[in-house]
C-alpha cells in the first residue's frame, strides 16, 4: 500500500539534519517539541547524511537515524528519506579519486562541496548502491516512511575517461556510423570530419567548440547519463520498496526564475514518481514588482505540474532568506503564507522546507530555516511558520487535487541549449524562457489557467496553444503542431521559429514549407535591433513598439492584422491570422511590448471563450487560481502587492482560512490571501 497516497494531509516541514547535532542531544529533543509547535508533519532525513552513516568504508551506524525515525513516528510525523549521494564521505575521495569529476578542462576536481562525482565511475555506483540498499533493507518497512528522496539536485558534468567512452557508446547508440555522425554535425566545416571514434570527446572551453551538433548532443548525452545513474540508485529500492513512491528535488535558475537549464527535465520526469522542485524567488527585490516575479513561480509552478499531469511537491523554499542571492533580503510580513499558498494554488500537495535548523557552521550557517540559532519559537519567522502549518491544515482536503487548463504554452529545453549556442541574433535579448513568461503573464493577470508543456505533449484538449520562439523544431513536431489546427485549434508562433532541426542543422530551401501552409506565409529574414533601435506596429485599434526581433515575412494567404509603421520595411505584415482545416495559426513576427500582447490575447480570450468564469473584475496584482477535488473547488485569491486591492467575483463564497462567507467584491490588505471555496 503506497504510504504516500494514503497521507491525508499536505506535507509541511522539510529538510531536517540531526547528523549535525549528534552531540547535543538536548538540541535534538527541543527539535521534536518546536516541530510539533510549528505543526511540522514531515522531515527530509539523511540527504547528506553519507558520513554520519560511514564514516569508514565499511563502517556502518544507523543507531542515530534509527532514534530520530521512530521519533518522528512517534510525533505522528512522516519520513522522506533520502539517499546520501549529493555529497561523498572524505574516505571516498582519498580511496577511490576516480569518483572525483573532471572538469571541461580536463582537471581533476579536488574533495569538497558537492555534487562533485562521476555519474560513470564503477566505484562509485558501487558504493552508493550499497548504501542504498543497506537503507532500503533497514527502513523500507518502517511506518514513518512515505516517499524516497533520491540524491539531491542532480546537476552538472564529468569529462573523464569513463564519461568520454560513454558519451562515444551514446553516439554510436544514435547515429550508428560516423558518416551519420558527420553529416548531423556538418563535419566539413573547420574540417571537424572524424574518421575514427577515438577522435570524439566532449565540449572543452579551450578553443570553445564550434560544432553545435556536439554541444547539443553532449547536453542530451549528459541528462541521459544523470537518469541513468538515478535508475542505478532505484533499482534496490524499487526491488525492495515497490510500494513506496521515489523523487528527486528539481530546480530553477534562481535569479531568473527560470527552468533549470542544465538538465531536460522532460525526459527526466518519466523516472520519478512524484515530481518536486525547491524554490527561492529573490522576494522584495528591487527590478521587478512581486507580481511580475509571482508570474514567474506560477510559470513554472504549471511547467513542472503539467511534466506528469498531477499534482507535485515543493520539496524546498525558505521560511525568511537565502544565503546565496545578491542581497539576502527576508520575507515581509504576510510573504510567506502568500508565497506557500501561491504553490498549493498551483497543484503542490506541500510547503516544505530547507532547513528545519539552521547549520550552525560552513556556508549554510546563514541560510533561513524554521529553527533559528536563538533556538526559540519567540520569533517571527517562527511564528509565519506556524501560521502556515495551521492554515494547511484547515486546507488539507485540497490535497490530489487537480487543474483544468484550456490553454497550453509549450516551452523545449532542448529548443533553448539550440538557441542559446546559436552564434547569431542577439546573445544577450535571445531569452526563450523570459519571452514564454512574458505571453504568459497575461493569461496569470486575467486569472486564466495555463499549462506549461513540451510539443511533444497531446495537445488535443487545449483551446489555445502559444508555441514562441521554437527555434528548434523538428518535422516531427511541426507535423503535430499541423494536425491540432486541423482538427480545430488556435496556434500562435512567432519570430525565430523553425529555423533547425532537432541536429540543430537548418533547412533547406528556406522556411520549411509544412510551416509555410500551416501560416500562410514564408518567413524571409529576420532583423535583430540594438537596444536604441525602435520600430511600431500598428493594429485595428492600437499602435505598439517593437524591440529585439522583427522578422520579414512573405504573405502567401494568411489575413493581415498588423503592419509595420517604420524601416525599410514599413507598411510590410507583422501580425497574420491564417484558417487552416478547422482551426487557425497566427504569426507574431516581431518582439513586442507588453501592451500589444494585451490586447492580441485579450482579442483571443473573447473569441474562444477562455475567460474564468469566477472572476467579473480582477486585478492585476491579484493572482486568483483554483484546484478542484472531491467535488469542491478551492479558489486561490492572492494580494501580491504591497497595497490594498480589490477584485469582483461572481458568487459569496466560504473563506476556509477564516469561516467567514466573503461578499462578492473582496478587499484584499497587502500579501493577503483568501482561500474560499465552492461545492
Amino acid at each position: 500500500m503506497n504510504a504516500y497516497n494514503q497521507e491525508p494531509r499536505l506535507l509541511h516541514g522539510g529538510d531536517y539534519n540531526p547528523d549535525q547535532w549528534l552531540d547535543y542531544p538536548e538540541i535534538l529533543k527541543k527539535d521534536l517539541e518546536l516541530m510539533k509547535e510549528a505543526k511540522i508533519n514531515t522531515v527530509s532525513l539523511g540527504i547528506f547524511a553519507w558520513s554520519a552513516l560511514e564514516p569508514r568504508e565499511g563502517e556502518f551506524h544507523f543507531e542515530w537515524l534509527d532514534q530520530i525515525m521512530d521519533d518522528v513516528a512517534a510525533m505522528g510525523g512522516n519520513v522522506i528519506l533520502a539517499t546520501p549521494s549529493g555529497a561523498r564521505p572524505a574516505w571516498l575521495s582519498e580511496k577511490y579519486p576516480e569518483v572525483l569529476r573532471t572538469n571541461a578542462n580536463r582537471q581533476k576536481m579536488r574533495h569538497g562541496g558537492r555534487h562533485n562525482h562521476c555519474f560513470s565511475s564503477p566505484v562509485y555506483r558501487e558504493k552508493v548502491a550499497l548504501i542504498n540498499r543497506k537503507l532500503a533493507e533497514r527502513y523500507g518497512q518502517h511506518p514513518a516512511v512515505i516517499m524516497w528522496h533520491i540524491s539531491n539536485e542532480y546537476g552538472g558534468d564529468c569529462h573523464c575517461e569513463y564519461c568520454q567512452a560513454n558519451f562515444r557508446k551514446w553516439l554510436q547508440a544514435r547515429y550508428g556510423t560516423l558518416e551519420a555522425l558527420n553529416e548531423a554535425w556538418w563535419g566539413p566545416f573547420w574540417s571537424h570530419s572524424f574518421s575514427d571514434w577515438s577522435q570524439v570527446e566532449s565540449p572543452s572551453p579551450i578553443g570553445e567548440s564550434a560544432v553545435h551538433g556536439l554541444n547539443l548532443d553532449w547536453k542530451r548525452f549528459v541528462t541521459d547519463q544523470t537518469i541513468d545513474f538515478f535508475e542505478h540508485e532505484i533499482k534496490d529500492i524499487r526491488h525492495i520498496t515497490p510500494d513506496i513512491p521515489v523523487t528527486t528535488n528539481f530546480m530553477a535558475d534562481t535569479m531568473d526564475l527560470i527552468p533549470f537549464q542544465s538538465l531536460n527535465y522532460e525526459r527526466f520526469a518519466k523516472h520519478v514518481d512524484i515530481l518536486s522542485w525547491d524554490c527561492y524567488p529573490a522576494w522584495h527585490n528591487d527590478w521587478e514588482t512581486t507580481a511580475d516575479l509571482a508570474s514567474k513561480v506560477g510559470f513554472i509552478d504549471d511547467l513542472y505540474r503539467s511534466l506528469k499531469d498531477q499534482p507535485f511537491l515543493l520539496m524546498e523554499s525558505t521560511p525568511s532568506g537565502v544565503n546565496w542571492h545578491p542581497v539576502n533580503k527576508t520575507k515581509r510580513p504576510g510573504m510567506h503564507l502568500l508565497s506557500s499558498m501561491q504553490h498549493i494554488a498551483h497543484g503542490s500537495d506541500s510547503n516544505l522546507y530547507f532547513q528545519i535548523r539552521k547549520s550552525r557552521g560552513s556556508s549554510e550557517k546563514f541560510h533561513g530555516a524554521v529553527i533559528d540559532h536563538d533556538n526559540s519559537s519567540d520569533n517571527r519567522v517562527f511564528q509565519d511558520v506556524k501560521e502556515v502549518g495551521a492554515l494547511m491544515e484547515k486546507i488539507q482536503g485540497v490535497k490530489g487535487g487537480g487543474k483544468k487548463a484550456k490553454v497550453a504554452i509549450l516551452y523545449d529545453w532542448e529548443n533553448n541549449w539550440a538557441l542559446d549556442d546559436a552564434q547569431g541574433y542577439a546573445q544577450g535579448t535571445k531569452r526563450y524562457p523570459q519571452t514564454l513568461q512574458e505571453h504568459y503573464r497575461y493569461f496569470w493577470n486575467q486569472d486564466i489557467p495555463v499549462d506549461v508543456v513540451t510539443p511533444r505533449y497531446d495537445l488535443s484538449g487545449y483551446d489555445l496553444v502559444v508555441a514562441p520562439m521554437l527555434y528548434l523544431l523538428s518535422e516531427t513536431d511541426m507535423r503535430a503542431l499541423k494536425e491540432y489546427v486541423a482538427a480545430g485549434g488556435t496556434l500562435v508562433s512567432t519570430y525565430i521559429t523553425g529555423v533547425v532541426n532537432e541536429a540543430d542543422l537548418t533547412y533547406l530551401n528556406g522556411w520549411p514549407q509544412a510551416l509555410q501552409e500551416l501560416f500562410g506565409l514564408q518567413v524571409k529574414e529576420t532583423d535583430v535591433y540594438y537596444p536604441k533601435d525602435h520600430n511600431r506596429i500598428q493594429t485595428a485599434t492600437g499602435d505598439y513598439g517593437v524591440k529585439d526581433y522583427a522578422a520579414l515575412i512573405e504573405v502567401q494567404d494568411a489575413e493581415v492584422l498588423a503592419r509595420y509603421q517604420e524601416g525599410f520595411y514599413q507598411g510590410e505584415a507583422a501580425v497574420t491570422r491564417h484558417h487552416f482545416g478547422e482551426g487557425d495559426a497566427y504569426f507574431i513576427a516581431p518582439r513586442t511590448e507588453q501592451a500589444f500582447l494585451d490586447e492580441f490575447y485579450g482579442l483571443r480570450t473573447k473569441e474562444l471563450h477562455l475567460a474564468n468564469p469566477l472572476v467579473v473584475a480582477g486585478n492585476p496584482d491579484v493572482s486568483i487560481q483554483s484546484r478542484k477535488q472531491a467535488g469542491r473547488t478551492y479558489h486561490f485569491v492572492m494580494n501580491f502587492s504591497e497595497e490594498v486591492q480589490e477584485v469582483t467575483l461572481a458568487q459569496e463564497l466560504q473563506d476556509l482560512l477564516t469561516g467567514e462567507t466573503m461578499p462578492k467584491t473582496l478587499h484584499l490588505q497587502p500579501y493577503q490571501v483568501r482561500v474560499l471555496v465552492a461545492e
